[in-house]
């Protein structure tokens, strides 16, 4: 096999759309390597290859080691990757955006500095969360008292609906098993959800600190996606899991948010609505196969780099 440094990296045009990817791949006990574009797991069984390019999250649970050259595909392939614990998740995530133009992240910016179009965003994404009740005019204070409500319903209905009984959303963090059953699969089905969304938003380009809902954490605005979708994916998927009894409910709730995730075309849905947040028509996306980079002139002017305009005129 060649070396690393032989390969050219892929173009985007190369790359598999986010919304066409696997939600998340979970692996474990294995040995993660590459072969070309493809990344290898081999355990007692043999080898197993995965085209890295259809990755949308890959979850490494106990027992697995990672090469360095997995993780140079993984990252240029705009890859998340996850190290899943026993005891709890453990999130490391890292990637490279599958868009090389800069328009997304920029219309996030511009979106989250200005703090009137930052409580319209929260607004927008409240609207789509509880498309029942409408948040216009809504105070932040008033936002959080409307998702509180909101929550405590859901919790209620999915109890009704697997039979599971449930008391009170408890966390405890660092230690999965401190929790009943169904507050076990609720935090395990959360964070498969952040690693999914911390995916998508990376291989978009945004910027994962820029929250409008979530604020002064490196992950605000992966939080923001992730619960965008908790009430109808993460909530009912870990209550199904968990109706199947205490033993692995973590397992179980990955294989049911999994199969939920599917089902509903979730990252095709969620790269729709950040995009749809945002704002953005992806009027600055290029359709080359290479990397453009401009200068900022005056007057929004994108000039070619590459070129010493000392000499002359740029317009």
């Amino acid at each position: 096999m060649s070396t690393v440094s032989r390969r050219s990296a892929s173009s985007p045009r190369e790359l598999t759309r986010v919304g066409d990817r696997l939600s998340f791949v979970y692996l474990e006990r294995c040995t993660v390597h590459r072969d070309d574009n493809a990344i290898t797991a081999t355990d007692a069984d043999g080898v197993t290859h995965i085209p890295s390019a259809t990755i949308g999250t890959l979850l490494l649970g106990p027992g697995t080691r990672v090469t360095h050259q997995a993780m140079a595909v993984l990252g240029e392939c705009g890859a998340g990757v996850v190290w899943v614990g026993e005891q709890g998740v453990r999130f490391y995530a890292g990637g490279r955006a599958l868009t090389r133009s800069s328009g997304l992240v920029e219309a996030q910016a511009t979106a989250w500095a200005n703090r009137r179009t930052r409580l319209e965003v929260a607004r927008a994404m409240y609207r789509l969360r509880f498309p029942n009740e409408d948040p216009a005019g809504r105070t932040r204070q008033e936002l959080l008292s409307m998702e509180g409500r909101r929550l405590k319903e859901c919790y209620r209905q999915e109890s009704a609906r697997t039979g599971v009984p449930w008391r009170r959303r408890e966390y405890h963090r660092g230690d999965l098993s401190a929790g009943d059953t169904p507050n076990q699969a609720v935090t395990a089905a959360a964070q498969c959800m952040y690693g999914i969304a911390h995916a998508v938003v990376t291989a978009l380009g945004c910027a994962p600190g820029l929250g409008f809902v979530h604020s002064g954490h490196e992950r605000s605005f992966v939080l923001d996606v992730a619960d965008l979708y908790k009430t109808d994916v993460a909530i009912p998927a870990a209550f199904d899991a968990a109706a199947q009894g205490a033993e692995d409910v973590a397992t179980h709730t990955r294989r049911a948010l999994r199969d939920r995730i599917n089902r509903t075309g979730l990252l095709d849905r969620c790269v729709r609505d950040i995009t749809e947040l945002l704002g953005y028509d992806g009027t600055r996306d290029t359709a080359d196969t290479q990397d453009r980079v401009t200068l900022q002139s005056d007057r929004d002017i994108q000039l070619e780099s590459g070129r010493n305009y000392g000499e002359e005129p740029i317009w």
